[in-house]
């Protein structure tokens, strides 16, 4: 499918999703999230694909925020929908994909764009990458899940001061407070990302895809996240991907997955 704001390139179960509006460095819009939403999506349900990594075109910028222009006149109403759309369509999307998605941080993720990352199952750095949530800066607090992720990832204290002080943290202090798990130069951050992708894609896409759901549900509210691995558990022995993944072990040699 043709997009006006991303690109997707697959290629051997590798998808990459380039977000592509470098003259706004990258901001998402209300079109860049619908096209995202339709990628991810459908990427999502191509049981061809086994990893996505999404991205930032050019050098300077991941996702530089959302597109201020578009809800700068905003009421209180009006205000509620965006983020709750917002949440709907994208952020709440790529977080609950079966499908692993990996960030790969290139330049500024800030707001809505370290959103973005922080929504990915993990995420790797350029050396050269600035993270940060401004938006108290704008009389406004982060609307697309930064004060429930961040936290998550972080720890409390420390996204209370991110928050409040609106300011950017650099890739190595990423690395420090968990936010992001590897920092590496800039021209190597996409090849490092595909050899983690290759690792990935040996393994069996069923069993991640309950992994997900399963690592996803302790952090939900009201959901038991041991009796989801419970579940998620014993329904992987109802798998091909199972049966495969044993066989190949008692008779020493790799598995090759179904995938189903």
């Amino acid at each position: 499918m043709n997009y006006k704001n991303i690109i997707t390139e697959l290629d051997n179960g590798l998808a990459i999703v380039t977000i592509n509006r470098p003259e706004k460095l990258n901001a998402l819009n209300r079109e860049t999230i619908t096209e995202l939403h339709e990628a991810f999506k459908a990427l999502n349900a191509d049981k061809n694909v086994k990893v996505i990594i999404v991205t930032g075109s050019g050098e300077k910028a991941f996702v530089a925020g959302a597109d201020i222009s578009e809800f700068a006149n905003f009421n209180i109403e009006e205000g509620q929908k965006l983020a709750a759309l917002g949440q709907e369509l994208l952020f709440d999307l790529v977080q609950n994909l079966s499908t692993p998605v990996i960030a790969a941080v290139n330049g500024f993720a800030l707001g809505g764009g370290l959103e973005l990352a922080m929504a990915a199952h993990f995420r790797v750095a350029s050396d050269n990458a600035k993270m940060g949530l401004p938006e108290v800066s704008l009389g406004v607090i982060p609307g697309y899940g930064g004060t429930q992720r961040l936290p998550q990832l972080v720890g409390k204290g420390r996204a209370m001061e991110m928050i409040m002080t609106a300011g950017m943290i650099n890739a190595e202090e990423a690395k420090a407070y968990g936010l992001v798990n590897h920092v590496v130069p800039q021209a190597e951050l996409l090849d490092f990302c595909k050899s983690i992708a290759a690792k990935i894609m040996k393994n069996s896409s069923v069993a991640i895809g309950r992994a997900i759901e399963a690592i996803n549900a302790n952090y939900t509210d009201g959901v038991n996240g041991y009796n989801v691995e419970v579940t998620a558990f014993g329904e992987s022995f109802g798998t091909e991907d199972f049966k495969e993944g044993t066989t190949a072990f008692l008779e020493k040699r790799k598995a090759i997955f179904p995938g189903r």
